[in-house]
This record gives C-alpha cells, sequence and structure tokens, in this order.
C-alpha cells in the first residue's frame, strides 16, 4: 500500500507540474505522438538514403562514362576496315566489325596423323599444336595479308585480298595452298566454314548438287545484306568432298562439334575409305528442324594443291570480273607491292643497310602484330569493394591488337600503348580508331578495365581467377607513350579530323589521369602506389603487383598505405608532361599539367623520395624484409591430425621483422624507370649511376639485352609460389628494353656530361637485341614473349609478336 501511494504521490507532482506550465495531457501526447513520427521519418528517410547511396556506389563500376561516346555510327562508315582478320586466336579467318558478325575459318588435319580424341584437328592457335612456325608475313591492316604456317614440315600459305563495292564492304578472296617437299602425294583435309554468332539476325544455307555436294554457302545477315561464297579447287588432286550443316549453341565449341560429325565413309565407286563430315545434321526444335548456324565444307587433297573461297556481296553491283583467277593473282600482287613500298618508306630499312631477309623478318614481325588485330564484342566482369559479387559490365566492342594468338587472344590495356608505338607509326587512322574503343571502355569513375575479355572464344582462353576485373586496379598508362609518339612523329601529318578526334578524346584522358592521381596516390605528396596487392597472402614469397604489369616483380615483402612506387611516380610523371602538350597541341590552356608535370619530375624530391643513398641507386620505398622464404608447414601432432586436411603446400614464412626502408636489395627494371621516362636530369650525377649500374653485367646487362632483376638481387629467378615459375625476376622483356634503349638515344643527342656513355649503351644495347631476336627467330620459327638472360633462349608464350614486335623500331631507329 505504501508503494502505491507513493507512486501516486509523484503521478500527481507530475501532474501539478504539467498543469504549472499550462500543456494539458492531451497536447502531450501529440506531441509525442509528432515527435515519433518525425523521428521515424528522418530514421526512414536516412535508411532509404544509405540503401540508395550504397546502390549509387554498387553502380559505379559498371556506369559509362557521362559523355559522348568516341566510336559512334556504323563499322560501315569505314568499309575498308569493315572485314578483316578479326579473329586472332584462329590460324585463319575472317569476320566483319559488326557486334554480331558472320565469321568464316579454317581447320585442317592430316589424316593419318588425326587421333581419337581430336589430337591432330587444327583450329585455334596453340602452342600445344607444336606448329614449327605460323605468321603474317605481310599485312597492311585494311586490304590483304599473307600468312605462312608450317605443320609437320608441310606449308599453309593464306592469302586474302578484299575488294570495295556496294554497301556492305565490299568482295573479299581468301587463297588456301598446301605444299611440301617432304609429303608430296600425301593427303591432307582442309575444312573452310562459315557460321553466325549468336544474336545475329539472318541466316545461311548451303547449296548442294545433284550429288549432294556442297556447291556453295547463301545467307543475308543485317549487317551484309545477301551474299555468296564459292569454294573451288583450284590446283591439284580432290580425293574427297564433304561437307557440314548443323546447329551450334557457340562459336567456341566449333572444333567439337566437328569432332563429332567426322564419320569413316567409303566414296561411291571406290574402296579407299576417307574421314568425311555428315553432311546435314539439324537438331530438333519443337518437332522441325533447326536452322543451320555453322556450314563446313571439306576437302580432303594430295599435296600440293590449292583452294579459293570468294565472298561476293550481294549490293556490290555489277562487276566487271570476280575477284578470282587471275584477277586474284593480280590484285595480290598489286597489294604486296604497295605494302613493300611504304614499308620502305615507314621504316627506311633497306636504305639502313639490312638484308632481304633481315628486311622480311621486319615485315613478319610488323605483319604479325597488325594481322593480330581483333575486334570483340561482348561483357566483362567487373567488381568494386562495394559490390559481393562481379557484375557484367555494358555489352561493348573493342578493336584491338592482342599479345599473342596462342596465349594472350584478347586485349590488355598496358600492351596496347606499346603496339601502338607501332601501328601509329604505319597507320594513324587504325590506332586511333583502337583508341577511341578502348577509352569508350571507361567507366564514370575514369576507370578502364585492365583486361577486356570479351565474347565466348576469348572467354574460353581465360583461367577463371583472371576473369573478373577489379575497379581499384590499374595498369600503366602506356596510351600515354602512344599519344607522345603521335605528337612527335606524327603532328605535321594530323589531318583536321585527327584534331577533333583529339578533342573529342580528351575529356576521358582528363578523367583517366584524375583517376591515376587520386586512386593510385600514396599518403605522403608526391608518391603514388600500385593498388590491389594482396598484403594477407601466405602463398607467395612477395605479393605480385599485376596493376604494375610487372607481375612478381619484387616490391616491398609486407604491403602497406607506406609504399611507394617509383615506376608508378615516374608514369604519372611523364603523362603529365604528355597531357600538357595534348593540351597545348588544342590550343587549351596547359598549365595545370604542366605545374604538375614539374613537381613530379623535380629531381630533388624524387631523389628524396626514392633515391637509395645505400646502393646509389632508385627504388620503392615500403615496409620490407629480404629475410622471406617459401617453407613446407610443419604437419600438426599426429593425434590430431586429419589426413584430408592438412594441405602441404608451401608457405611463406618470414624470417625477420620488416622495417621501413628502401627496397634497395632489389635493382632492375623499376630501379631504370626515372631514366626509362627521361625524367632524371641529363647533367645530374644520378643519371652516371644509373647508366653505371645497367651496363655492369653483374647486374642487368647481357649479350641478349638487359635483364629485368640483376644476379644480385635475393629474389633473382626464385619461384614466386610453389608453382608460378619467375616471370619479371630474370628474363629480358622487349617493351622495357626498348624504352631503356629510347632513353640512351635520348640522353645520347642532349647537352650534359654523360652523352658518350649514353651512346655507348644506346649502340650495344640495340645491336644486343636487334640479333638475338633475329638469331631466335631463326632458330626456332618464333618471336617469343621474353629471352632468357644466359643463353638469350626465347622464352614464355610464342608467336608474341605484340610489344615484341617493337624490335622494327629498334631496327629502324624510330623512338
Amino acid at each position: 500500500m505504501a508503494k502505491n501511494k507513493l507512486q501516486e504521490t509523484r503521478t500527481t507532482k507530475t501532474r501539478v507540474k504539467s498543469v504549472h506550465i499550462n500543456l494539458p495531457r492531451s497536447n502531450k501526447n501529440k506531441k509525442n505522438m509528432l515527435s515519433t513520427h518525425t523521428i521515424a521519418t528522418a530514421l526512414c528517410i536516412i535508411v532509404a538514403s544509405w540503401f540508395g547511396f550504397k546502390g549509387y556506389l554498387e553502380t559505379r563500376v559498371n556506369t559509362p562514362f557521362d559523355i559522348q561516346k568516341l566510336v559512334i555510327g556504323s563499322s560501315l562508315d569505314y568499309p575498308d576496315r569493315y572485314w578483316g582478320t578479326y579473329r586472332p586466336g584462329v590460324y585463319f579467318g575472317l569476320k566483319t566489325r559488326n557486334p554480331h558478325s558472320l565469321v568464316t575459318g579454317l581447320m585442317w588435319y592430316f589424316p593419318q596423323l588425326l587421333l581419337p580424341d581430336g589430337t591432330g584437328l587444327r583450329h585455334w592457335c596453340e602452342q600445344s599444336d607444336g606448329l614449327d612456325r605460323y605468321a603474317w608475313l605481310e599485312h597492311d591492316g585494311r586490304t590483304f595479308g599473307v600468312q605462312e604456317i608450317v605443320d609437320n614440315a608441310t606449308i599453309i600459305k593464306t592469302t586474302f585480298v578484299k575488294r570495295l563495292g556496294g554497301y556492305h564492304g565490299g568482295d573479299w578472296t581468301a587463297r588456301i595452298a598446301v605444299s611440301s617437299d617432304k609429303r608430296e602425294g600425301e593427303e591432307i583435309s582442309l575444312l573452310f566454314y562459315t557460321a553466325i554468332e549468336e544474336g545475329t539476325e539472318g541466316w545461311i544455307k548451303a547449296n548442294l548438287g545433284d550429288d549432294n555436294h556442297l556447291t556453295g554457302i547463301e545467307g543475308i545477315t543485317q549487317g551484309l545484306g545477301s551474299f555468296v561464297i564459292n569454294l573451288n579447287l583450284i590446283r591439284g588432286t580432290m580425293e574427297e568432298h564433304s561437307f557440314l550443316a548443323t546447329a551450334v549453341s557457340d562459336l567456341n565449341v566449333l572444333r567439337e562439334n566437328v569432332l563429332y560429325n567426322l564419320r569413316l565413309a567409303t566414296q561411291k565407286g571406290y574402296s579407299t575409305k576417307h574421314i568425311v563430315l555428315a553432311g546435314e545434321q539439324l537438331p530438333l526444335s519443337n518437332g522441325q528442324k533447326m536452322d543451320p548456324n555453322f556450314i563446313v565444307t571439306q576437302v580432303t587433297g594430295r599435296i600440293p594443291f590449292e583452294i579459293e573461297v570468294s565472298f561476293e556481296s550481294g549490293s556490290f553491283g555489277t562487276r566487271i570480273h570476280k575477284l578470282t583467277g587471275d584477277n586474284y593473282d593480280e590484285a595480290l600482287e598489286k597489294q604486296r607491292q604497295l605494302f613493300s613500298d611504304k614499308f620502305e618508306s615507314v621504316f627506311k630499312l633497306k636504305s639502313k643497310g639490312y638484308t632481304d631477309d633481315e628486311v622480311s623478318f621486319a615485315k613478319m614481325a610488323f605483319s604479325n602484330l597488325l594481322g593480330s588485330v581483333g575486334y570483340f564484342y561482348g561483357v566483362s566482369q567487373v567488381q568494386s569493394v562495394h559490390n559481393k559479387k562481379p557484375v557484367p559490365y555494358w555489352k561493348a566492342p573493342l578493336y584491338t591488337a592482342v599479345p599473342s594468338r596462342s596465349f594472350f587472344p584478347r586485349g590488355f590495356l598496358w600492351d596496347e600503348g606499346f603496339h601502338g608505338l607501332l601501328i601509329s607509326a604505319w597507320d594513324t587512322e587504325i590506332e586511333l580508331d583502337i583508341m577511341c574503343h578502348w577509352f569508350d571502355l571507361m567507366n564514370v569513375e575514369g576507370w578502364i578495365p585492365r583486361e577486356m575479355i570479351l565474347g565466348q572464344e576469348a572467354l574460353a582462353k581465360v583461367p577463371k581467377e583472371f576473369v573478373t576485373q577489379i575497379n581499384t586496379n590499374a595498369n600503366p598508362p602506356t596510351f600515354f607513350l602512344t599519344l607522345d609518339f603521335m605528337l612527335r612523329h606524327k603532328r605535321h601529318q594530323l589531318s583536321e579530323r585527327h584534331l577533333r578526334v583529339l578533342e573529342r578524346l580528351y575529356p576521358r584522358l582528363e578523367a583517366w589521369f584524375a583517376w591515376f592521381n587520386t586512386t593510385q596516390a600514396g599518403d605522403l605528396p608526391g608518391t603514388y602506389r600500385w593498388q590491389g596487392r594482396d598484403a594477407t597472402t601466405t602463398r607467395e614469397l612477395n605479393p605480385k603487383t599485376l596493376t604494375s604489369g610487372l607481375d612478381d616483380y619484387p616490391r616491398a615483402s609486407h604491403p602497406n598505405d607506406d609504399e611507394r612506387n617509383v615506376d608508378l611516380r615516374c608514369w604519372i610523371a611523364f603523362a603529365a608532361r604528355v597531357m600538357a602538350d595534348i593540351v597545348e597541341t588544342l590550343n587549351f590552356s596547359s598549365n595545370k599539367y604542366r605545374e604538375t608535370f614539374q613537381y613530379l619530375s623535380n629531381n630533388e624530391l624524387l631523389n628524396k623520395l626514392h633515391w637509395s643513398p645505400d646502393t646509389r641507386a632508385y627504388s620503392d620505398f615500403g615496409l620490407h624484409t629480404d629475410k622471406v622464404a617459401l617453407r613446407k608447414p610443419a604437419p600438426p601432432p599426429a593425434h590430431t591430425q586429419r589426413a584430408h586436411t592438412h594441405s602441404s603446400e608451401m608457405i611463406r614464412v618470414v624470417l625477420e621483422n620488416p622495417t621501413l626502408r628502401f627496397v634497395d636489395t632489389t635493382f632492375g627494371y623499376v630501379s631504370l624507370f626515372p631514366f626509362i621516362l627521361q625524367i632524371v636530369e641529363p647533367d645530374s650525377p644520378q643519371l652516371a649511376d644509373v647508366l653505371r649500374n645497367l651496363r655492369d653485367p653483374d647486374l642487368l646487362w647481357t649479350k641478349y639485352g638487359l635483364r629485368s632483376l640483376a644476379k644480385t638481387s635475393p629474389l633473382y629467378m626464385k619461384y614466386n609460389t610453389e608453382h608460378d615459375p619467375p616471370y619479371w625476376r630474370g628474363p629480358i622483356w622487349i617493351n622495357l628494353n626498348y624504352l631503356t634503349v629510347r632513353a640512351a638515344h635520348y640522353y645520347s643527342n642532349v647537352e650534359g656530361p654523360y652523352r658518350e656513355d649514353a651512346k655507348k649503351v644506346y649502340g650495344e644495347l640495340r645491336r644486343n637485341l636487334i640479333q638475338n631476336i633475329m638469331k631466335q627467330y631463326r632458330k626456332t620459327g618464333y618471336i617469343w614473349e621474353h629471352y632468357d638472360s644466359d643463353q638469350g633462349a626465347g622464352k614464355g608464350s610464342h608467336p608474341f609478336t605484340g610489344w615484341s614486335s617493337l624490335v622494327v623500331l629498334l631496327m629502324a631507329e624510330i623512338y
């Protein structure tokens, strides 16, 4: 009772107080309700805003840059580039620059060497095929090409010529000729096919003669209108002729469909059995035969023989003559002569005293790069920190060269800047076209994915872990190399149309530069750090820096925010200078970029941040120790161990605590970047040290080129994981060697106390590189991804006529 009384007293006092402030109880309740409602409303707004902002952040990674696309209109606006060898991942094939294109291609096999599992059937460029060599020997990027493939001592020569006319890119004809000194009279089967990519509007059908043999193919697509394709034996003896007409799910399963539809049969009237195609094999859909989207013609002949495939556009109009027979021979010979004349005009190798054999080598290296330009269409997979899972980028086309037809038949951002040096020397239009396609892939943040894997054919060649692109990760901005080259060498040739393209490109270049300058900035002013290193890995001896392009090149052993990378600082400085030059070319104000360049190229600040006084070399800085090793983990005690859960994979063991320091025990390509990108002043005493170190055979110098990492470095030629062999830890790479030769050429031609030292490096290094690359080509039939520093042998993927083709510019002394 007392307790209840006390409660009543307290309530009364409260009521009295309420009356005292003249606030009726009913009004108080209303106010409380309003306050509660206001708070709830505010909370709802905050929550909705948060989720809205979160959703906005999630979509930024796959939102296009908000400005008009650079590639506008139709691919047919450039009819001379409409058809091309835009399938670099196959040995031979043509397609259009349509998102959904008609494609053609070649397969072949030797009947006596074809195995039941399909081994021996050639289609995609595969190192495992073990071909003696294959490469485009001549290719102008527009009109014609001559390729030579050598397989089992047999030469398969593929040529094509295009002829403009009508409204859909005109006609083309291809020849496939087979010859051999050692296998004459033996059989080989050539399979030439036509297919329609998924999503293509139109149809194709096989035209059959009275004997049920295929006489040709006709069809209609949105991009080509009506057309016919004819295949004829023009030389030699045909043993068997068969065909396949079927429906396939995608272009990446064409070879498998051919294998499934091969049969062993006897031609009527003969006893000899041949492997033939199964004819019409159309699956049913809702009780009706599906329309074919894949038609193959197989010709089995005795070596030597030659077939001719002609494509004729229905919109061509009245042809004076067909592009076949003698007319084809004349057209091909004319294009070859034009190519040779232009090649000499651009590169001037004959006038420099190179032999015919050396000029042919240079033509091959250049032509295989240009013949490796592909056209891709599809969707990338991208991810940001705001996305739990990868999300699709927008559907987009990409016109780009590829590093290697066999191993990397897709677009790589930093490779393409090196490709652009060669391509822009040859054809400004093609290079600007390539650049515009790449910069249309920029998202709203100013980021461009470092790899573009578009379409099922490209995707089929990529390990799963490399498919998703992360929007914090950069790649060296090498397109500024291409732009710098064009402004220095092509400025007088830039037309008004070229300058308009550059003006439209400029906002994207500005956004790209800003993205680098902000997302890759270090903690201290004027420092930069490659994002994307894994600080938690236990498998890697030194966490990879894929974003730098130098992959396993050793950096600070323990990635953290204090890290600063000298190569990235030099890239940003170089990009700032080129941006200033572009702005001045377009008659804009360049103060911002010129000041940025002056700040980042200030040698006093550069030396403070990156010059190690102990080793007298430029280096990275970060949390580092050299005392790391890969070791087998100790097994757990026997009484706690479960055999199926214990892993014996080697893990990284840190034997000494890291400290903040210069990573100066590692000397290699990264140490050269202030020299490579011409940031160090010509009269700087540091330049003398760079040139001396560069020339030291115990560090980088070999008679085949500069190795990527010094022999004295702790991680020289060390595996980065139990299974990952050294990549940028010793081998000789041509792109960085080219830039080093270019820099030596620059310092040998400007006033300074070290001109003669630079001149000596220039002459010897250039000569060593050219001689070894040609020597290894003659020995192996290929240009290689990189070269061994002990013997000069070609290593890695082949053919690698991406940036290794820069040997042509070394020969021509074009920098």
